[in-house]
């Protein structure tokens, strides 16, 4: 046993895998290994359970006030209350203390009914029944019980409890059909493969005699991505090791469909799930407005401080006059004379902060949470941003954010699935230089089946036919498309195939094109079974191909390939992916026919691909087999392993064509571009399409007009010149027609549109992003940034997804700190919609995680326009409305309170009522102001739709400027003003007679409150 330890640390460290304590080691069934293997350590890992509340029981109580007096506004009221609690304040501690405990409780009740409804799912969730396998036999237990190691067995159309490896399945081939809605939306079908060597542990019995342990990396959140290895041990022979990736991974939250029973071991439970790490909480996002708030709440503790320091001077200025301090009526005892100055100083300061903290709104916070609580009902209940289609309706993932709506001045968008539908159609194939449509018309007849159309020379013949059969079998064999043998299966399409309804189910629509493009062409993918594909040729001979191995599509190499064997024993590799990706790596083929078929389709719009493949001997695939098996048993940079060693396999490709395929734009998704430039707002196009094809879209979506003068900065013009060259040659083109680079038009508010629009590729970014030699990066962001302040619109093609955060990221942190808004459809969108102030996810067919991950989620891109032109104008001017408010009706409220002091020898006698003080922030003054701010409509929605320039009036925070607060702060001192000398002469003249005598009528304090909540 010592010397098989010592082979496995020496093969470790060999294979770089000497940071072992990133990895975990499970006992499947935690059963010991055999003998002569490794030592049996046994971990410790968390249970099943989930937790998803934020308190318990015993920390309810000093945990929510922890968080609530984190605030300001409420540390602040909590400190005067105990101001008040601790010396003699001319007012009682209840005039603080109870508008602070209503706040106080008011937000701890909804906080607390909020977490206990969490407390209620995660114990329905923890609770459900779960079949354990153990000593041969089917158990039941509750879920929270599972641990990492155990046996579970699940049955069709129940959900996964816990993440696990596929060991078997009731499928001979060993494969599962899963959807993974609930985890990232997409409903379609997804293939699970089990481990080749546990595939056959069909019953109880036989899965108690495995012998396995399965060595995995620590638990991490990314839903598509897993490294591990499982050794299988066959009596005291060595195990035999197999690799482990995400087709092998049943995550919790995802349901078996269309599969009997699986068996799986638990490698991830609980808290350590990939569902409950993605469901983690995200970082917070503030708005304008709750910063303009936060600051204009600084500047009034500024004024009560200085007011009470003016007081407090004031006081002892009065006081110098010895008739003034110690009048006959009021003579200061022993102990007060004795009294520190400086303490008594200090103690009247406090005293006046007492008097005059009102000015701070208390009920505020908890008033402005209520708005946007139950405002952003008004935007899920409209009916006109309902898609009758879908089924779907606008979904609000956080309120907090609704006044951002209206604050939105760059729209970062994707375009496949977003501006377009993401439904693809099949178009043309060209191969070899000659182009095939499906269902051509020719002389007024549709010629059904295939056709070929001769671009080049006359049709092909010899070596020509087949290079067409492998492109037809290339199209046949690669892709991750399944068959599901159904009527309709989630909507759908069908395929006719020997009097049988075959639906072709694939998490990407290019592929289902694809293969149903190819089958009008003569074609059909029957199906995978046995590890065998299937495919039906035109003289409807069944031809099989045993598949060898996948290599997997990614964003960065943007291909997929598959190794494939005929019945004739020959090995091919089938390779297509974007033109960039396998125009660099063919050697033969007609290379300029195609590209330039390629260049002709992209500029039209159509998306493409291309298709190459390589033939290989036994022992070129031997070598093959070895460098991919030795990438996918490393548990250390599996993925760097594996993307060098596709590099080196798909290389030296023959080209053999391309494929067209469409994708329309939504409806109405060219007019709500319009509307956004009009409405002063400027949009980005970010997508990772080639820029020919991204380009004509953006003309289709009026982006780009047909006077618009394009500027590229793209790798090609920066091969031909130097990225400083093309900058400032740029930068001195839009110099020469606008005059000046520093003028503010960065904002896109400008009433004069810019003729000018950039494109740039995800190369040439990473370029502009990198470090220049002596260190600074500074000055080529400059000059871009410069160079897109004068541009109306910016296409950023070839993107990957961590570069459209970068763009986000680089226009939000300028030095202007515009408002962004990222909006997509799909996973690779969910970095730029976290990075953006506000970020909006559409409802599409690339799944969920974009709408999971968002602030807001809408049907389609057209709904935007309703979205920020109405709706978001309404809350912006509500909310705005309500904040200056609430500042201008405590200033009304208190200012009176200051005035007085100058005729009470700033005795700190309160003006108003125990009453007035305590019910005025949280009742008198507070319903109102909300009902007028979720119900005010200054301009009809009608109007604010047909004209998106009124949109420009609220950009830029227009309502909360400081101009606009001086002006609602000198409005209230005025109104105060007249309050109190209104009362005051009131008082001078009927209320109380010269003699002393009080004439029945209204009191100084009843006609002061009555006038400052008339004023409201």
């Amino acid at each position: 046993m010592a010397c098989s330890r010592l082979r496995t640390l020496i093969n470790r460290y060999c294979a770089g895998e000497e940071n072992w304590v990133d990895n975990r080691t499970i006992y499947v069934g935690h059963r010991e290994p055999p003998p002569g293997a490794e030592a049996y350590i046994p971990q410790r890992y968390p249970d099943n359970r989930i937790v998803s509340s934020k308190y318990t029981f015993w920390n309810f109580v000093p945990k929510n006030l922890f968080e609530q007096f984190r605030r300001i506004a409420n540390f602040y009221f909590l400190i005067i209350f105990l101001v008040q609690l601790i010396i003699d304040t001319p007012t009682s501690p209840v005039t603080s203390g109870l508008p602070l405990f209503f706040v106080i409780t008011v937000t701890a009740i909804k906080q607390g009914y909020e977490d206990w409804l969490r407390h209620k799912a995660d114990n329905a969730m923890n609770q459900c029944p779960v079949h354990f396998i153990q000593h041969g036999k089917l158990v039941r237990k509750q879920s929270h019980k599972l641990r990492v190691g155990d046996i579970v067995m699940v049955k069709e159309n129940e959900t996964f409890p816990c993440d696990l490896i596929l060991l078997s399945s009731s499928r001979a081939d060993g494969t599962c059909f899963v959807t993974t809605a609930s985890l990232d939306g997409e409903s379609s079908h997804k293939t699970y493969h089990a481990v080749q060597d546990t595939k056959a542990f069909q019953s109880e019995q036989d899965i108690d005699t495995l012998h396995a342990t399965i060595e995995c990396e620590q638990p991490q959140p990314d839903l598509y991505k897993f490294v591990g290895r499982i050794n299988v041990y066959h009596d005291r022979n060595e195990p035999v090791a197999r690799p482990l990736g995400s087709e092998n991974v049943l995550l919790r939250g995802a349901s078996l469909k269309n599969t009997e029973k699986i068996v799986g071991v638990a490698i991830y439970t609980g808290m350590e799930t990939k569902m409950a790490l993605n469901y983690q909480s995200k970082s917070q996002k503030r708005s304008a407005v709750e910063k303009s708030m936060n600051v204009f709440l600084i500047v009034y503790l500024c004024i009560l401080i200085s007011k009470s320091l003016i007081n407090t001077a004031l006081k002892y200025v009065w006081q110098s006059e010895q008739s003034h301090d110690q009048p006959w009526y009021n003579q200061k005892t022993e102990s007060e004379r004795k009294r520190n100055v400086f303490i008594t100083a200090f103690t009247d300061f406090l005293a006046f902060m007492v008097l005059f903290n009102y000015i701070i709104p208390v009920s505020m916070y908890v008033t402005v949470e209520m708005q946007k609580f139950l405002g952003s009902y008004f935007l899920t209940w409209d009916e006109e941003m309902f898609d009758e289609e879908t089924g779907e309706g606008p979904v609000v993932n956080t309120s907090d954010l609704n006044e951002e709506l209206g604050q939105v001045e760059y729209v970062f968008t994707d375009k496949t699935g977003t501006l377009t539908e993401n439904n693809m159609e099949f178009i043309e194939c060209c191969i070899e230089g000659h182009v095939y449509v499906p269902h051509i018309i020719c002389n007024g007849q549709i010629l059904n089946d295939c056709a070929g159309i001769d671009m080049i020379d006359s049709s092909p013949g010899g070596s020509g036919k087949d290079r067409e059969e492998l492109f037809f079998r290339a199209l046949c064999l690669c892709h991750t498309v399944q068959v599901k043998e159904d009527d309709n299966v989630d909507g759908l399409k069908e395929a006719q195939l020997s009097g049988k309804s075959s639906v072709y189910i694939s998490s990407s629509p290019d592929e289902v094109a694809l293969v149903e493009g190819i089958q009008r062409l003569g074609y059909t993918y029957l199906r995978l079974k046995d590890n065998f594909m299937e495919i039906l040729n035109r003289e409807n001979d069944v031809e099989r191909f045993e598949l060898l191995e996948i290599l997997s599509f990614d964003s960065v190499r943007r291909r997929m390939s598959v190794i494939v064997k005929s019945a004739k024993g020959e090995i091919f590799l089938f390779c297509k992916g974007a033109d960039s990706s396998i125009f660099p790596r063919v050697t033969e083929g007609k290379i300029e026919q195609i590209r330039s078929r390629v260049e002709r389709n992209a500029v039209e719009g159509l998306r493409t691909l291309c298709v190459a493949y390589k033939k290989f001997t036994y022992e070129e695939y031997e070598t093959v087999q070895k460098q991919l098996q030795e990438a996918k048993l490393a548990l250390r940079d599996r993925e760097k392993k594996l993307a060098e060693a596709y590099e080196q396999i798909e290389r030296g490709l023959t080209l053999l064509g391309a494929t067209a395929v469409e994708d329309r734009l939504q409806e109405k998704a060219a007019d709500t571009i319009e509307a956004l430039q009009k409405a002063g707002i400027k949009v980005w196009v970010l997508t990772g399409d080639k820029m020919e094809t991204a380009a004509a879209a953006c003309y289709a979506c009026k982006l780009f007009r047909r006077n618009t003068q394009i500027l590229e900065l793209t790798t090609k013009k920066i091969e031909e010149q130097s990225l400083h060259d093309v900058l400032f040659e740029l930068s001195k083109t839009i110099l020469r027609h606008s005059g000046s680079l520093t003028r503010d038009t960065f904002s896109g508010l400008s009433a004069e549109m810019q003729d000018y629009g950039l494109i740039i590729d995800g190369a040439a970014l990473s370029l502009i992003m990198k470090p220049r030699e002596d260190g600074s990066s500074g000055n080529y962001r400059e000059i871009f940034l410069e160079i897109c302040r004068n541009c109306s619109a910016v296409l950023c093609c070839r993107m990957a997804p961590l570069q459209k955060a970068q763009i986000v990221k680089l226009i939000k942190w300028s030095k202007e700190h515009p408002i962004t808004l990222a909006i997509g459809d799909g996973a690779n969108d969910v970095s730029m919609i976290l990075e953006a102030h506000v970020g909006i996810g559409v409802i599409g067919k690339e799944g969920r995680q974009a709408a999971r991950n968002s602030d807001y989620a809408i049907p389609k891109f057209k709904h935007l326009k309703k979205m920020l032109l109405v709706h978001g104008h309404f809350y912006y001017v509500r909310i705005s409305e309500l904040v200056q408010y609430f500042f201008y009706k405590n200033v009304c409220f208190i200012f009176p309170q200051f005035l007085y002091q100058f005729f009470c020898g700033f005795s700190q006698q309160p003006l108003y009522d125990t009453a007035y003080l305590t019910l005025y922030n949280i009742s008198f003054t507070s319903l109102p102001i909300l009902l007028y701010s979720l119900m005010e409509q200054h301009v009809s929605s009608d109007t604010l739709n047909r004209d998106p320039s009124l949109y420009r009036d609220v950009a830029k925070n227009a309502y909360l400027h400081w101009s606009v607060f001086i002006y609602w702060t000198f409005l209230g001192v005025f109104d105060a003003v007249v309050f109190f000398f209104g009362a005051y002469f009131l008082f001078e003249s009927s209320t109380v007679t010269s003699n002393g005598q009080s004439n029945p009528g209204p009191s100084r304090e009843a006609l002061q409150g009555t006038a400052v909540e008339r004023r409201e």
